[in-house]
Order: structure tokens, then C-alpha cells, then sequence
């Protein structure tokens, strides 16, 4: 149990900031999932155009740290392929 002040604060904040991080994930999950929507409907224009929206979610992800550099890349790279081979 927290017992200082500085304990109890970093609790709260914690609980606060767990709250944004689980929504900016979900809402990148949800970016990742249109893309691979239309990589399995076989549009490859507009798998396109969702990896292009994608990328800078993807990268501001990376940036507040919910997502690892490399995981963030290994992601885009993966998806970037599958749209590539889209006859």
C-alpha cells in the first residue's frame, strides 16, 4: 500500500496514463486491421492508402512508447510486403 504522497501520486498517474496507452493501442490494432481487411479482399489500392494511414499511427505509437522501435517497424514491413505481392 502506498504510505507517501509521492507513492500515492505516481498511483494515480499510473492508472491515468495506463488508460491512454490502452486506448492509443487499440486504435493502432484497429489501423492494423484495415489493412489486413484489404489485403485479404484483394484491393490493393486500398490496402495502399490504409498503410499509408497506418505508418504515422504506427510511428506515433513508437514515439509515446507503447510500441517498441523494432516491433513497430517489423509490423510495417510485414504488411508493406503483403501489399507489395497484391497482384
Amino acid at each position: 500500500m502506498a504510505n507517501t504522497p509521492q507513492a500515492k501520486k505516481r498511483i494515480r498517474r499510473n492508472a491515468r496514463r495506463t488508460e491512454f496507452n490502452t486506448a492509443r493501442v487499440s486504435r493502432i490494432r484497429g489501423f492494423i486491421k484495415n489493412v489486413e481487411t484489404a489485403i485479404a479482399a484483394g484491393d490493393k489500392k486500398a490496402a495502399g492508402e490504409a498503410l499509408s494511414v497506418m505508418q504515422p499511427e504506427l510511428a506515433r505509437g513508437v514515439a509515446k512508447g507503447v510500441f517498441h522501435k523494432n516491433t513497430a517497424a517489423r509490423k510495417f514491413s510485414r504488411l508493406n510486403k503483403r501489399v507489395a505481392a497484391l497482384s
